[in-house]
């Protein structure tokens, strides 16, 4: 079986994968990061292999091999050298740093007891070896030395931020319970999003959502111009007291699910859901509160419950049009946040059960981490005019 080397086309790698199959995934990650890792280089040199130009700072050297153990089995990936030193890619780095977060989690669930054999298993093949319990501590302390820095990293002016919560399995005091991930996404005045914090609470009450909201106001966070969540009680207590004077916009998916919840026929709910997209897709908020007032007279009779509750609730869900309408679009929703919940869902469907919450907070902030670095050299989510 052949591969593609490092300056293969991604159409290539398809067509590789699809010749020989899932098997061939080892040598295709390796093509993939060496072909980051080359190109990481050549920003740090500022010139173009065999280029010469007065701008070149360093020259290259040749590579050095290096093998790790992942998912996908043991890779050897040819690291570039530069002649005068200084240099080392950060490209692998940041693709095994939730690799090993995932690792140390199933390996703390075989070194405790609490796996089934199907769990040792995978632990086995992941490691590449059998795991110790002063392996496993080793590596979570330097793993979580990096972590605990990025969560308590100062902050600064984000004029936008999400907030949002989900629930994870873990072991506390022998017994399975499901704990709430807090998260906080922002956006910075140059548009840019982040991933500001994370926190692990036994559950979504006021007391949790003010320890990790005061979290973030002690680390520098200032600037905020609107709040976007869901209409959780204890989250909204918690908004009100640590930025009770910050202006708050309810989310539009969730408010339009907690309405349909209130009817008592099903058919009911696509003409409901399509009167409230037409209040949200207004014009502006007159025209909204126009169509509002239109809708809540219309169910007065038929469901007199529905109709109060739109008349109360809705508002609370327009206050985007109070913001530039370039940016109206992504204000109306926390879907950004979600979407970055499924992706450490996809990540921790793995473990099923964590075996404690320090296990849990690892994998959770590595994979937010690594997302947040990717929004960092990406392009801006939205544009201030100032």
């Amino acid at each position: 079986m052949t591969y593609p080397d490092d300056s293969t086309l991604p159409e290539a790698l398809l067509e590789t994968i699809a010749d020989n199959g899932l098997e061939c995934l080892p040598d295709l990650f390796r093509v993939l990061v060496n072909a980051a890792m080359l190109l990481e280089r050549q920003r740090f040199l500022k010139a173009e292999p065999f280029e010469r130009t007065p701008e070149r700072v360093a020259h290259a050297n040749g590579f050095k091999d290096k093998t790790l153990a992942t998912r996908l089995g043991k890779i050897t990936f040819a690291i570039p050298q530069v002649r005068e030193g200084g240099f080392y890619p950060e490209s692998l780095e940041k693709g095994l740093r939730s690799e090993r977060a995932l690792k140390l989690a199933l390996a703390e669930m075989y070194v405790q007891g609490v796996a089934t054999r199907r769990v040792a298993a995978i632990t086995e093949q992941l490691c590449g070896l059998s795991v110790s319990a002063s392996q496993v501590s080793q590596a979570a302390a330097q793993l979580d030395a990096v972590l605990e820095a990025w969560r308590t990293r100062p902050l600064g002016e984000f004029r936008y931020v999400y907030l949002d919560a989900r629930y994870e399995s873990v072991r506390i005091e022998g017994t399975i319970r499901d704990v709430a991930i807090l998260l906080a996404l922002g956006v910075d005045p140059q548009g840019k999003r982040a991933l500001l914090g994370v926190s692990v609470a036994l559950s979504e009450g006021e007391v949790h959502w003010r320890q990790f909201l005061q979290s973030l106001v002690s680390r520098g966070l200032c600037g905020v111009r609107l709040l976007i969540s869901d209409d959780h009680a204890g989250l909204k207590a918690a908004r009100k007291a640590v930025f009770g004077g910050v202006p708050w916009q309810r989310c539009q998916f969730h408010l339009q699910q907690n309405a349909q919840a209130l009817l008592t026929k099903k058919e009911h709910k696509a003409p409901l859901a399509a009167a409230l997209r037409a209040v949200f897709n207004a014009a502006n908020r007159y025209e909204a509160e126009a169509l509002l007032g239109k809708l809540v007279l219309a169910w007065r009779k038929s469901n007199p419950r529905l109709s109060a509750w739109l008349e109360e609730n809705v508002p609370e869900a327009l206050m985007v049009f109070s913001f530039p309408e370039a940016h109206q679009r992504l204000l109306r929703t926390t879907n950004g946040l979600e979407r970055v919940n499924q992706e450490v869902r996809r990540r921790t469907r793995v473990c099923r059960h964590f075996p404690n919450e320090d296990s849990c907070r690892r994998l959770v902030s590595a994979v937010l981490m690594e997302i947040s670095d990717e929004w960092e050299t990406g392009k801006a989510y939205l544009m201030f005019e100032d």
